[in-house]
């Protein structure tokens, strides 16, 4: 695990510095993280960054799990998908299974912090146990246009809580407590996103029997509808038609996810006749996806919703060319043919797919352009200083802070 100090030679010794000024004025606050799980999905991947480096500042931020069965997990995922605007069939039975885990929670879980940071809508009702201590909700979800039921039901509990925070201006809602903005990050130190040597990077096409003969189109995401697979695989076929390449497809599963294994499956089931996609279960392996990112000649986020797509400033970190649907918190990475290329459908995806593979050095250009954007605006660093700020903000309501 990194040090504070090696991120010094990426961001600057400035920004180190100011990040230990601002952790000295929290001395004596507890920061308590609750969400649903610890693997799996970005916000699991943040916080096993972030929790280490905010104790090593000297901020006591400490880290805790709801606990939820599978009708539950099976519950908030409609949730998410209905957050997000898809269709989805909500029940009353769907609300009472969620009030039934959710007052489980209430009871068996510990409030101990005097900052609770309360990560999407899983742990949302543990607000129930507010007292005098300040209370946080950070929704990680595209709520641009949310299925206006489920929106109400989260809404009145929303409403208790001190402060909220949206990943983009576009996810804002009308709501009577302070909003916030803060966007999620990467950590250029983390096994997913670090140099690695060529020798890693050969045995990790060795294990899987990938070669570099031919261009290499990657997608890396969660087996999620949300994601859109099979779109990718569509927009690749369509590009094989006019240049031979290759496809690959790496995802993982999240522990509070019930939809990810029966994705996967349809997933496998379009490929199978093409021996050029190469479909990767790859839940915990961060240095391979990093060797893939690595070798891709270019990147694709082709998600019908979005959160922030992590995946893609991963990409840009390491000055691919991508390709990503203009949607949720994407168009903030990615400023169109200047940091990648934004896409509205398959087709559009196939034609900017094309258009790099065809210009390497306009692709080059856009890899190196998004990977300065990604340096100036989506490290680690940065977070932890947003974070850090919103938790001034909250417990000397005196000063004035501004995020």
């Amino acid at each position: 695990m990194a040090n504070i100090e090696d991120y010094i030679p990426i961001v600057g010794q400035p920004i180190i510095d100011d990040l230990k000024l601002l952790a000295d004025r929290l001395q004596g606050k507890v920061i308590q993280h609750i969400n649903s799980t610890a693997v799996g999905g970005g916000v699991a991947e943040i916080l096993h960054r972030m929790v280490p480096l905010l104790r090593e500042l000297g901020v006591d931020t400490r880290w805790d799990l709801i606990k939820g069965g599978e009708y539950f997990f099976e519950v908030t995922k409609k949730f998410h998908n209905a957050l997000h605007g898809r269709q989805a069939d909500i029940t009353q039975r769907d609300f009472d299974i969620f009030m039934e885990t959710s007052k489980k929670n209430i009871d068996e879980v510990n409030i101990y912090g005097d900052i609770i940071f309360v990560h999407d809508p899983q742990p949302i009702a543990l607000i129930k146990k507010k007292k005098d201590n300040k209370w946080i909700w950070r929704c990680h979800i595209d709520v641009s246009e949310p299925n206006q039921k489920v929106w109400g039901f989260l809404k009145n509990f929303i409403v208790q809580y001190n402060a909220s925070v949206f990943s983009a201006p576009s996810f804002s809602q009308k709501l009577p407590i302070r909003q916030f903005l803060i966007s999620p990050s990467i950590d250029p130190l983390s096994d997913k996103n670090r140099e690695l040597p060529q020798d890693v990077i050969d045995s990790v096409l060795k294990k899987y029997n990938i070669h570099t003969d031919k261009p290499i189109i990657t997608q890396i995401s969660r087996f999620d509808r949300l994601k859109d697979p099979l779109g990718v695989i569509e927009a690749y076929s369509q590009v094989k038609r006019y240049i031979d390449c290759q496809l690959i497809l790496v995802g993982g599963t999240a522990a509070d996810d019930p939809e990810g294994m029966s994705v996967l499956e349809e997933v496998k089931e379009k490929a199978a006749s093409d021996p050029d996609i190469h479909i990767l279960l790859l839940p915990h392996s961060d240095i391979e996806v990093n060797a893939l990112q690595r070798v891709s000649t270019v990147m694709i986020q082709k998600s019908l919703k979005e959160g922030f797509g992590l995946t893609v400033a991963e990409a840009l970190w390491k000055a691919k060319p991508i390709v990503a649907s203009n949607v949720g918190g994407i168009p903030l990475q990615i400023k169109h043919k200047y940091s990648g290329l934004l896409c509205h459908s398959v087709e559009g995806a196939a034609f900017a797919i094309k258009q790099l593979l065809n210009s390497p050095q306009y692709a080059k250009k856009l890899g190196e352009n998004g990977k300065e954007h990604i340096k100036n605006n989506f490290l680690l660093t940065r977070h932890i200083r947003d974070y850090m700020l919103l938790f001034l903000s909250l417990s000397h309501s005196e000063d004035l802070v501004y995020l």
